[in-house]
C-alpha cells in the first residue's frame, strides 16, 4: 500500500491549523472548526450512530462496484473482440453515459423503489463505463507483433484473448477498476440523496435539514475514508496481480 510522504502529512497539518484558526471567527453553521467536526465524528462512532449508515452505503458500493466491473469487463471483451458489435453498441453506451446519473436517479427510484436495489443499479451504471472503456482499449491496442506471433503459432481467438490480450491489458483494466472504486461511492450517495432514509448520503440530507454542519462534515469524512480505503485496497490487489508481469518485463 502506498505510503504518504512526510511533506504531504505536514501540508495536511498546516491546512488543518489554518482551518481551525479561520473557523474560530465564524459560526459553526457556516464553517465548523476541525476540532468540533472531530468531536462530532468521534461521538457518532462511539455511540454507534453512524454504524447502520456506514453498513448501508458500504454494501451498496461493494455490490454496485462488483456488478459494474464484471459487466464492464464482459462487454469490454465482447466489444473489443467483435468490431461489428462495437460499432452497433458504442453509440448507445456513450449516450447512456452522457446523461447525468443525478437526472436518472428519480426514475430508478420510481421503477425499483426506495430500497437498496435502486442505489445498487445507479452505482453499477456509474462503475460500468470505466471498466468497459479500459477493457476495449486494452484489447484493441495489443502489440501487433505479438498478435502476429500467436497467429503464426496457430493460436485460436480464445487462446489469444486469454494468453495475450487480457494479460497484456491488465494494467489498463486495473486502472479502470481503481477509477470505478471511487465513482462507486458517488453512485451510492447520489441514489441516497434522491430517495433513502438510511445511508451516508441520506444522512447528509438529514444534517442539511437539521442545519447541523459539523454532522455534515463528519459524514463527508466518512465517505472520503470509504472511497480512499477502497482505492488503496484495489491498488494493493493490482500490485499483487501485476507482480509476475513486472518481473517478466525486468528480465
Amino acid at each position: 500500500m502506498r505510503k504518504i510522504p512526510i511533506y504531504s502529512f505536514l501540508l495536511f497539518l498546516i491546512l488543518l491549523l489554518l482551518w481551525e484558526w479561520t473557523a474560530r471567527g465564524m459560526s459553526e453553521l457556516v464553517l465548523p472548526a476541525p476540532s468540533v467536526i472531530g468531536e462530532t465524528l468521534y461521538s457518532g462512532l462511539i455511540s454507534g450512530y453512524f454504524n447502520a449508515h456506514i453498513v448501508q452505503t458500504s454494501v451498496e458500493v461493494l455490490i454496485g462496484l462488483l456488478l459494474g466491473s464484471l459487466l464492464g469487463i464482459l462487454f469490454g471483451i465482447l466489444m473489443g473482440e467483435f468490431e461489428s458489435l462495437r460499432k452497433l453498441l458504442f453509440p448507445y453506451v456513450i449516450a447512456s453515459q452522457a446523461v447525468p446519473k443525478l437526472a436518472l436517479a428519480p426514475l430508478f427510484i420510481l421503477w425499483f423503489g426506495f430500497g437498496m436495489t435502486s442505489k445498487i443499479i445507479i452505482t453499477t451504471l456509474i462503475c460500468f463505463f470505466p471498466l468497459l472503456e479500459n477493457t476495449v482499449t486494452a484489447i484493441q491496442y495489443t502489440d501487433h507483433k505479438k498478435l502476429e506471433l500467436f497467429r503464426v503459432l496457430g493460436a485460436s481467438r480464445w487462446q489469444t484473448l486469454l494468453q495475450l490480450k487480457l494479460p497484456a491489458g491488465l494494467p489498463g483494466i486495473m486502472a479502470g477498476f481503481r477509477v470505478a472504486s471511487v465513482l462507486a461511492v458517488v453512485g451510492a450517495v447520489v441514489g441516497e440523496f434522491i430517495g433513502g432514509s438510511q445511508g451516508l448520503g441520506a444522512l447528509i440530507i438529514a444534517s442539511q435539514g437539521m442545519m447541523d454542519t459539523p454532522l455534515m462534515f463528519s459524514v463527508l469524512i466518512l465517505l472520503t475514508a470509504l472511497g480512499t480505503f477502497l482505492y488503496f485496497i484495489i491498488e494493493l490487489i493490482e500490485k499483487r496481480v501485476l507482480k509476475p508481469y513486472v518481473k517478466e518485463k525486468k528480465r
